[in-house]
């Protein structure tokens, strides 16, 4: 079972990215933060609003350090059918895994094994693999860049200020904990 501070399970996929056919390991990013966007289909109808926002924010993701990657269950061949068909999917500019047999799902723990889909779940991966941040949601529920972000710049401050923590609706900048027993019932 996949645990937050172990390691990411691996993957070796198909994907779509540069109008081309592509592989793409998981170690391929060592050293570089993550961000592992399942998703259920394509030519559906939460996906692209997702997908969009992701595309639209893949700017800032850079600019902190991480990569983006887009999975779902479907084949290179439809993630490139939906890109040439799609105004929204054109403008995605970070590889679309292709997982037709399930696998990277199953190990992720998101596959509806009844369904032949992934729950719409995000995971952020740091530097050396491992997993620091995980979101499920039901499929009829969006997600959002901007507090993907956020997580993420947090997850990056916690790793980089060894000793300080990040409270709630921390933004960089914000103020930061120091957890001991000077701050117990002070907060």
């Amino acid at each position: 079972m996949l645990k937050i501070n172990k390691e990411a399970p691996k993957f070796e996929l198909e994907a779509y990215h540069d109008g081309r056919e592509v592989v793409v390991k998981l170690d391929d990013y060592k050293g570089k933060w993550v961000v592992l966007f399942f998703y259920p289909r394509d030519f559906t109808f939460i996906c692209p609003t997702e997908l969009g926002d992701m595309a639209n924010n893949y700017d800032k993701f850079k600019e902190i350090g991480a990569e983006v990657l887009a999975c779902s269950v479907d084949s290179v061949f439809v993630h490139k059918a939906w890109h040439d068909d799609s105004e929204t999917i054109k403008a995605i500019t970070f590889p679309m895994l292709a997982d037709p047999t399930g696998n990277t799902c199953r190990n992720y723990g998101v596959l509806i094994e009844e369904e032949g889909v992934s729950l719409r779940s995000t995971f952020i991966i740091d530097p050396d693999g491992v997993v620091k941040s995980y979101e499920v949601n039901d499929n009829d529920i969006g997600r959002s860049a901007d507090e993907l972000i956020r997580k993420l710049q947090a997850a990056m401050f916690v790793r980089e200020n060894g000793g300080e923590v990040c409270p709630a609706n921390w933004h960089p900048g914000g103020q930061t904990l120091k957890p001991g027993l000077d701050l117990v019932g002070k907060i």
